[in-house]
C-alpha cells in the first residue's frame, strides 16, 4: 500500500474565492525554516484561518493546505520558545504536537551562527519537556560534523555533554552525517570549514561511544534517512515524523492510530514501540512519505514551510542560498501573507 494522497476539500481564501485544498491529518512545520522561532505569530494565525497557501519551489504552483483534519503538528526548532505562548491554544482546538527539537554544541565552532546560546536551548528543551511530555520533545543532534577542529574524539564530548544535560526530558535522540551538497560545500568553504570524513575509524570512534552513552540516558539512538547501517551500535534507521510512536504516544486518537497504523500490522506483524524493543529496528511503513529523500522512513505528512526565510544562518544549512535573500524575506513576512513561500 502506498501513499495516495491527501482527502481534498473547499475552502474559501482570504479574498473569498473558494478553492480546493488538501486537508492533511499531519503538518509537518517544517523541514524547510524554522517556523517556530521566526514565524509562530504566523503560523498561529493561520491557524485561526483555517489554511494555508504552499508555493512549489520549483515550478511556483500554488498548493492550498486546510487545517480542517488536522490531527498532529511536528514541529522542527533550534529555538521553539516563541511557540509557548501558542501551546494552549493547540489544546483547546485538540491538535497533538510534537516538537524535533535540534539541540547542537557547535557554539564555540561559529557553524550556527543566529542560534541562541546553548545553556539557553537546553533551558527551553526542558521547559518543553516539561509541558509537553519527553516522548513529544524529541533531541536531534544535526548534523554530524568533523572538520580540522571538530575531531571524532570533540564530537563525542559534544553529544555527551549536551545529552547529560537533557536526557531524563527525552526519550529518543537522532543523528545523521552532514549531507555534503554542493551548496552546503561551498557555504562551508566560504567561511573557511574544510569538511573531514567519516570513515570507519571515525564511525566505530562514534558508534560505540553512543551506544554507550544510549545505555547511560535511557534513551534510543536512531539515524536519519541515512544509508549507512550502524545497527552494531544498537543505532538503528529510524523515522523522525514516525508513525509507531506516534501511535504509542496519542493511542487515545482513534483517527491518528488509524492512520499510523494502515498497513503496518499486516505488513510487520508489529505495531508499538513497546513490541519491538528487542530489535529497536523501525519498519518501513507503507505510507511512507513520497515527497522525502529514498532512505527516509517517515509516515507522510504536508511540510509548508519555504527555502530562504531562516534566520539562524547555520553554515551547513542545505535550505538558505543567500543571507541577503532570508533578510529580504523576513522583512517581507507578515501575518497576512497566507503563505511563507510567497515571498521570494
Amino acid at each position: 500500500m502506498k501513499f495516495k494522497g491527501w482527502e481534498k476539500v473547499r475552502i474559501k481564501n482570504d479574498t473569498g474565492e473558494e478553492v480546493d485544498a488538501i486537508a492533511p491529518l499531519i503538518i509537518s512545520a517544517s523541514r524547510s525554516t524554522d517556523i517556530p522561532a521566526f514565524y509562530s505569530g504566523w503560523f498561529f494565525n493561520r491557524l485561526q484561518k483555517g489554511y494555508v497557501r504552499w508555493v512549489n519551489p520549483f515550478n511556483r504552483r500554488s498548493q492550498y493546505v486546510s487545517f480542517e483534519k488536522v490531527r498532529l503538528i511536528v514541529f522542527w526548532s533550534k529555538n521553539p520558545l516563541p511557540l509557548m505562548p501558542f501551546l494552549d491554544e493547540m489544546d483547546r482546538r485538540n491538535i497533538r504536537y510534537m516538537i524535533q527539537f535540534t539541540l547542537n554544541d557547535y557554539e564555540a565552532d561559529g557553524l550556527e551562527v543566529d542560534v541562541p546560546s546553548l545553556q539557553s536551548r537546553i533551558a527551553a528543551f526542558r521547559t518543553f519537556s516539561e509541558r509537553a511530555g519527553k516522548d513529544c520533545v524529541l533531541w536531534r543532534f544535526d548534523p554530524l560534523i568533523l572538520t580540522d577542529k571538530i575531531t571524532p574524539g570533540v564530537l563525542i564530548k559534544k553529544i555527551s555533554n549536551t545529552g547529560d544535560s537533557i536526557a531524563q526530558y527525552t526519550s529518543r535522540l537522532t543523528i545523521s552525517f552532514v549531507v555534503e551538497y554542493v551548496k552546503v560545500i561551498k557555504s562551508l568553504k566560504r567561511a573557511g570549514f574544510t569538511l573531514h570524513e567519516f570513515d570507519a575509524e571515525a564511525i566505530e570512534q562514534i558508534g560505540s561511544a553512543l551506544m554507550d552513552l544510549s545505555r547511560k540516558w535511557g534513551i534510543d539512538v536512531y539515524s536519519c534517512a541515512m544509508k549507512a547501517e550502524l545497527d552494531k551500535y544498537g543505532i538503528m534507521h529510524g523515522a523522525c515524523i514516525d508513525p509507531y510512536h506516534i501511535a504509542d504516544v496519542f493511542g487515545d486518537d482513534p483517527i491518528l492510530r488509524g492512520f499510523c497504523s494502515t498497513g503496518a500490522i499486516e505488513q510487520t506483524g508489529l505495531f508499538a514501540v513497546k513490541n519491538r524493543l528487542l530489535s529497536k529496528e523501525l519498519p518501513l511503513h507503507p505510507l511512507k512519505d513520497p515527497g522525502q529523500r529514498e532512505n527516509c522512513r517517515c509516515i507522510a505528512s504536508k511540510d509548508i514551510g519555504s527555502y530562504d526565510t531562516c534566520p539562524h544562518f547555520c553554515t551547513y544549512c542545505y535550505a538558505n542560498s543567500s543571507l541577503e535573500k532570508v533578510m529580504l524575506n523576513k522583512k517581507r513576512a507578515s501575518l497576512n501573507n497566507d503563505s511563507l513561500n510567497e515571498i521570494e
